[in-house]
């Protein structure tokens, strides 16, 4: 078979993006396919425990409405599991192996679901579905943010992030299509189980796919890295550009060739902990605007506290999850042309209107009208999160953290992502039984509180390669002037890809030559601690001895 599979340039780039958009697709796909089953007969029958309406002898609607929760939320605790196992797996395994061992664990915890006839076995298949997928959604946006162009890589990953919400959407329409087969079986378990070929994909056509290169030279392996840096430009590795970048990934390498899980919590000239905190708050910020208190709950919410009827409530949160996914486009377009921050914004502002609106729209069930607008609002409240939050937290965390922490940084940030998530799920159903509408008022004020925090604190990443990315916080003193230092700093690369200011040229290269020169004969050790042998030493050691006395290689 050629090297990934005979592709170079923008077509291996779609390559990736298909690949992790696949995985981002099964992870939405995982996360609403539960939501149209929690009112089914068939789905009920062999899981009357989580029934809220009608609660088995000697259970209350509050304590069915707790056992609905751990249910559903096993799936995200699995997730913060995962997401912790790769804060040591992900740079020891590779991005790729990562996502492929991730994606076999999800088709066992499918396997166990799709085959559940008692409430234990549905739970620990779904704690394994969310262990695996907790790996895969820690390395896919690393994979795809290290094999994307600076101008490129804000577009590719709100795509990954558009195709959550596709998957989200398919799962609806599954469940109200199969909803049609009442009273088999068949109603519930094809639509879990149809997350499988989903999985299958991603382990047919990942081992083709390349490596990150940033992880290769990490590793020593720098023949290898050059050659995909050569293969996603489509230009020979001589390429005054191509060894550019790669000079730069090499620096950035060298200085960072200690880094590891205790980094991130360093307080050093790369401001390691800082920036881990501004991943960990971004994917927070994401879960407690109140998204899955939607997505999770979608048909709960139009059949319960709108008071419509199930199959109703079953084809909105259809054209719900449809529409949905149509706002996420709005981003891909949007994302590299207005930034990160004012998406953010953006998205915080109107999330927060739309709760207000919905707190006052649900306060008197049985209204008609209110009813309505309760219904246009649960809408309302998508689009302003697809535009702003959607795909953000998967490319937020991967652009901030450097290199060397970049695998860990991200793990942890993703804990936060299932931990908040987990909370929202749990927290969900008893709220609504015991608080009703003021539900939606907690969510308002806290998305209110979102506006501020990243207008003060979160500087812009947009058309800033990852190493410049390290130029800003190399430059930042204190956690409130890191935006102004990202708003002054000459930008390298254009808004297509072209050289702007030669990595030569920069302040950071003539720091990185200092640097270089002062440690001479200085024990160069890998991320785990042990010490670079053979062809990798000797490349890292030639590398200190000759620096960038050009710009190529």
């Amino acid at each position: 078979m050629p090297r990934f599979y005979g592709l170079r340039g923008l077509k291996l780039n779609i390559a990736i993006a298909i690949v992790a958009g696949t995985d981002f697709a099964l992870f939405g796909y995982d996360q609403g396919v539960m939501g149209g089953l929690l009112t089914l007969g068939s789905f009920l029958k062999y899981f009357p425990q989580i029934d809220t309406v009608n609660p088995p002898a000697g259970s209350s609607p509050s304590h069915a409405a707790t056992i609905q929760a751990i249910t559903v939320g096993a799936y995200t605790l699995g997730c913060f599991f995962g997401a912790v196992a790769t804060i040591w797996l992900g740079n020891m395994l590779g991005r790729k192996k990562t996502i492929f061992y991730g994606s076999c664990i999800m088709i066992i915890g499918a396997t166990l679901q799709t085959s559940s006839f008692g409430l234990p076995q549905l739970i620990v298949g779904r704690w394994i579905t969310g262990f695996g997928n907790g790996m895969n959604t820690s390395t896919v946006p690393t994979w795809q943010s290290e094999t994307s162009k600076p101008h490129r890589r804000g577009q590719m990953v709100m795509i990954e992030g558009s195709l959550i919400v596709f998957g989200v959407m398919l799962s609806y329409w599954l469940d109200l299509g199969f909803s049609f087969l009442e009273p088999s079986s068949i109603a519930w378990r094809f639509p879990i189980g149809f997350q499988i070929v989903l999985a299958i994909f991603i382990l047919i056509a990942i081992p083709g796919l390349p490596e990150s290169p940033r992880w290769l030279v990490l590793k020593g392996r720098n023949d290898e890295a050059l050659e995909v840096l050569a293969a996603l430009s489509d230009l020979p590795p001589q390429d005054k550009k191509i060894q550019q970048e790669f000079q730069e990934v090499k620096d950035v390498v060298f200085e960072m060739s200690r880094g590891g899980f205790r980094e991130c919590f360093k307080l050093n000239r790369n401001r390691n902990f800082h920036r881990t905190a501004l991943a960990y708050v971004n994917q927070m910020f994401q879960q407690i605007s109140g998204i899955n208190l939607v997505t999770y709950y979608a048909a709960t919410i139009f059949e319960n506290s709108i008071g419509l009827s199930p199959f109703l409530s079953r084809l909105l949160s259809a054209c719900n999850g449809t529409e949905y996914w149509m706002a996420s486009w709005i981003a891909i377009f949007t994302i590299e042309k207005f930034g990160r921050r004012a998406l953010m914004i953006f998205g915080a502002a109107g999330m927060s209107i739309s709760m207000a609106i919905l707190a006052g729209a649900t306060s008197n069930i049985g209204n008609k009208s209110l009813g309505l607008l309760a219904t246009v609002f649960l809408f309302v409240f998508n689009s302003f999160f697809a535009v702003g939050w959607l795909g953000m937290t998967w490319l937020y965390p991967a652009e901030i953290t450097p290199l060397s922490i970049r695998a860990p940084a991200n793990a942890i940030s993703t804990t936060a992502n299932w931990a908040f998530n987990f909370m929202v799920v749990m927290v969900t159903p008893p709220a609504f039984a015991n608080i009703g509408f003021r539900t939606y008022i907690i969510f308002a004020v806290i998305n209110a509180a979102m506006v501020p925090s990243v207008y003060f604190f979160f500087p812009e990443t947009a058309g800033r390669s990852l190493e410049e990315m390290d130029e800003i916080f190399h430059k930042t003193t204190n956690p409130f002037n890191c935006v102004k230092i990202a708003n002054e700093l000459p930008h390298r690369y254009g808004k297509k890809g072209e050289l702007l200011v030669e990595y030569g040229d920069t302040e950071e290269a003539r720091e990185a030559e200092r640097r270089r020169s002062s440690v001479t004969g200085a024990e160069i050790r890998q991320p785990t601690g042990g010490v670079l042998n053979g062809e990798a030493e000797k490349d890292v050691r030639e590398h200190h001895e000759h620096g960038s006395k050009s710009n190529g290689y």
